[in-house]
């Protein structure tokens, strides 16, 4: 027994001495071998850095084929709407069976003749604003012309389109509505403000854009960012939204940016003053002012039109309803109902006739008193440095370039010799100016015509009789402050002394 268990022992030991040798050759094989491919890898990789070169220029893509013949092709991405769902090429020209670019864009025009384009389909339209204020800016012409002693025009197409300088007053005053005036109307692209780009024609007012690009092509009726593309700057509209022009110089406009550019969407910044009521309720401009009135075939709406009707009164806008006993007006834009409240308070009978409605319910006005307009062909513009904001780009690029004084005439789009730089005596909006006007009506009135024109040569130099020309009067004219609101519990105190006397003079803002 002793044997054998000794025997089984040593027989026991030398399995496991056999199985370790077994083991470690094993483990000496693997090792050889990651060995071996680890050497490999690295001569793989050294081989790869040895044969890498420099990677050969990419060549350019070929260009996309265009599959379909025409404007589809590659503007596929145009949509319209699906009253004007026809062929580009009806209004914009062109070849719309090629699939060459060039051949495609050949002829290619932007559709501003309202009557060639526009008009095959719509001739009623298009001849009632063709000849509307919006279209001929007759009403503008007219009354700065007649603030300096000219006769009145047929419109801005008949202002005389000369060169040089000017060397009368005639001759001043057409180049101030030619180059300096007139940059509003829909023949053109507006300045270069943000807010202040459009299209032309009939898409001036009916395409919405962004900076001068059409959003799309869907035809629509006009909203207030295309009305305000004309309207701001202290005009009837921008007051509507609040907008009130800061003063030019720098030291007297907010936030105090320290950094250019700053972006001014109307090109000079704005206080942001009290809404007109209608707008914070959510109407906008075409719910008052519709196309028959813009085309001039209907008077402007009155305040009395829609707050005061008659018994037998029809009401004046057609998107008025009267609807159980109840006047309602519906938005053009969203279709909201908005209730119309009638006159209840007591002034208003006793009042009508005498006052009118913004003397007691404008919350603010524009009282820009003394505008000072200069005709410069001198080069030098550091005397202007301080004013660099003008409310006009070509105006302000040369008072920050010192370039040579040239401006655009807005008639014909040619640069011309000479450029108009403003400024004024006082920047006010809220002291509201009340007089009686010549039909014994007290009303608010604004400066809009307390012009003050001067001309320079290229020395700087006054030309002669072309200093200071003030025209006739005090240069104000009644107009409807589009800031309506509740009216205060001292409202009678803006108006009672013009009553009681037979003063009408303006009350003055204090200095």
């Amino acid at each position: 027994m002793p044997d054998e268990s000794y025997g089984t022992a040593r027989h026991s030991g030398l399995y496991y001495v056999a199985g370790s040798c077994y083991t470690v050759k094993f483990m000496r094989t693997i090792f050889l071998l990651l060995l071996m491919f680890f050497l490999l890898l690295l001569s793989g990789c050294h081989d790869r850095k040895e044969r890498s070169a420099p990677a050969k220029p990419v060549a350019e893509p070929t260009a996309v084929q265009v599959t379909q013949p025409g404007c589809a092709g590659c503007h596929a991405d145009i949509k319209l709407d699906s009253k004007h769902s026809f062929a580009c090429t009806d209004c914009h020209q062109g070849d719309n069976r090629s699939r060459e670019k060039q051949a495609a864009h050949h002829g290619l025009t932007a559709p501003a003749g309202m009557t060639a384009v526009c008009g095959r389909c719509h001739a009623k339209q298009t001849r009632s604003c063709a000849q509307s204020s919006h279209s001929t800016l007759k009403n503008e012409v007219d009354l700065i012309r007649r603030q300096f002693g000219l006769a009145p025009l047929n419109g801005m197409e008949e202002i005389p389109d000369r060169s040089g300088p000017p060397q009368n007053t005639e001759q001043l005053v057409d180049d101030l509505l030619r180059r300096r005036c007139l940059r509003c109307h829909v023949h053109t692209a507006g300045d270069s403000y943000p807010y202040t780009q459009r299209a032309v024609g009939c898409a001036a007012c009916h395409l919405r854009t962004t900076e001068g690009k059409l959003d799309s092509h869907a035809f629509s009726l006009p909203g207030e960012r295309q009305c305000l593309s004309c309207h701001y700057g202290n005009h009837v509209g921008s007051d509507f939204a609040g907008m009130y022009e800061h003063d030019y110089g720098s030291d007297f406009r907010s936030p105090q940016a320290n950094h250019e550019p700053f972006l001014r969407p109307y090109g000079v910044e704005q206080h942001n003053l009290v809404q007109d009521i209608h707008r914070q309720r959510g109407l906008t401009c075409l719910d008052c002012h519709n196309s028959l009135e813009l085309s001039g075939r209907q008077p402007a709406v009155t305040c009395a039109d829609c707050h005061a009707p008659q018994p037998s009164h029809v009401p004046p806008l057609n998107n008025m309803r009267l609807e159980g006993g109840q006047l309602v007006l519906i938005g053009r834009q969203d279709g909201k109902k908005h209730p119309v409240p009638l006159l209840k308070h007591p002034a208003h009978a006793q009042y009508s006739g005498k006052v009118d409605c913004q003397v007691c319910h404008a919350q603010w006005a524009f009282n820009d008193q003394a505008t000072h307009l200069l005709l410069t062909y001198a080069a030098d513009s550091s005397p202007w440095r301080s004013l660099a904001v003008q409310s006009n780009a070509e105006a302000e690029q040369f008072i920050d370039s010192e370039g040579e004084p040239v401006m655009s005439d807005a008639l014909t789009g040619e640069k011309k010799p000479g450029i108009w730089l403003q400024g004024y005596t006082l920047r006010r909006w809220e002291q509201l100016l009340i007089r009686q006007d010549t039909d014994g009506v007290i009303k608010v009135f604004r400066p809009i015509l307390n012009l003050r024109l001067s001309a320079a040569d290229k020395d700087g130099s006054v030309i002669a009789g072309l200093d200071n020309i003030t025209g006739s009067g005090d240069g104000l004219l009644p107009y409807t402050p589009h800031t309506t609101g509740p009216a205060g519990l001292l409202y009678e105190q803006r108006f009672l002394p013009l009553l009681k006397s037979d003063n009408a003079s303006p009350q003055q803002p204090p200095h």
